[in-house]
Order: C-alpha cells, then structure tokens, then sequence
C-alpha cells in the first residue's frame, strides 16, 4: 500500500516508521526540514519539504496512486483541508485527519471526514482505565463506535441460542472459539460449556450486554 502522511510530529513520525515496518510505501510530508529527524536512520520511505495542502506538493508525494493519507500538522484547519482535498480532488480511498477540537471533529465527520480526536481518545482511555471491567473491548472500530468484546459464556447462557445474546445494531456474536477451534455461529447454534465468545457491541449497549450475561 501507498500511504501519505501529512505532518511529521511525533504522532507523525511514529505513524511512517510504523506503516514502514509493515512494508508499505509512506512518504512523509513537512514545511520544516528538521522535523524528518524524527524518522531515524532506518526509515526507508519518501521525505517532501514542503506544505501539506499545496497541490504541487502532494502531486509530487503520490497522491494521485495512494490508497491512503492521514493529516497530522498541528493545525485543526490545515488537517481538515488538506483530507478533504485528498478525498474529494484525488479520490483517495482511505483518509484520516487528527482534530483536536471534538467540536469541529463531529461537523467534519457529518461531511464525510474521518476524523480522531486526541482529547476523546484520551478521555476515554482514562475512563476505562479507571473504570475496569471484565468486558474491557479488546478493540475499537471506527472512532470508538464499536468495541470488540470477548469473554467466557456464563453458565445461565449454556444451552441456549445465540440469537438470545443478539439486539440488532446493538450486541452480535461474530464468533465462538471451541475446543481449540473458532467458527462464526448462526442465530441458532447453541451455547455449550467452556465456550469463549467474541461479540460486536455498539458503545451504548455495553450495559445491556452486561444484563444479558449477568454481569450486572
């Protein structure tokens, strides 16, 4: 994969050696020279000086053949003009822009900006840091939209069909590990002992999910 990456901060910087690491083609973007020591010696991708939202400049980096582009200058306004130029001039599939303000951050993802805000990400991680439970998700999707959940099947559940642990566009069961083995159930496959479930939960259904399993 080609990959832009519009401001080489730490954020920046940790991201191209990263996507690096993982053998995709980055080039790496900044109006200041200094900023690309960041990327050490072991860096192999593409190094622009120049201005992320120039189009001569992205030109130049490959923006016309990327499958993506994240923009991370220190500027919330610089960031969202250069991912929407991105998405809508270039038609790059995948863009992401770093926005500090949540506020601004909700109206440009009604516009179709994807969009991830340090301060909520934060917030949030504190939270649940603090606030530990048993269903900790072991990962989010999109911005925190959806958590992926695994835990062992309750005792009250052995025995009964997944479709009873299932609330349309809230709680799904997306897979079952079973005697060393993991296969994705119906609505009707049956819950057995020492079952180890993974669900899709939306993040507001996190304490109904807790009542259906008897955690709550």
């Amino acid at each position: 994969m080609k990959i832009m990456i519009i401001g080489c901060g730490r954020q920046g910087a940790e991201l191209a050696k990263t996507l690096s690491r993982n053998d995709c083609m980055v080039t790496v973007v900044d109006n200041d020279k200094t900023a690309f020591e960041r990327l050490g010696p072991p860096f192999r991708g593409q190094i622009i000086h120049g201005t992320g939202f120039d189009r001569d400049v992205l030109i130049e980096g490959g923006i016309e053949r990327a499958d993506g582009l994240a923009a991370l200058t220190a500027s919330d306004d610089i960031n969202i003009v250069v991912a929407r130029l991105a998405r809508q001039v270039f038609k790059v599939p995948r863009v992401v822009a770093r926005v500090h303000d949540p506020l601004k951050a909700e109206i440009y993802r009604r516009l179709g900006v994807q969009t991830v805000t340090p301060v909520d990400l934060g917030t949030q991680r504190f939270a649940e840091l603090l606030t530990f439970s048993p269903l900790e998700p072991v990962k989010r999707l999109g911005n925190g939209e959806v958590g992926i959940v695994e835990t062992d099947i309750p005792l009250t559940l052995v025995g009964r069909m997944v479709n009873e642990l299932t609330i349309p566009g809230e709680i799904q069961v997306i897979a079952i590990s079973r005697s060393g083995k993991t296969s994705m159930p119906t609505l009707g496959t049956i819950f057995m002992e020492n079952d180890f479930i993974h669900l899709a939960v939306a993040a507001g259904a996190m304490e109904r999910l807790k009542a259906l399993l008897g955690l709550a």
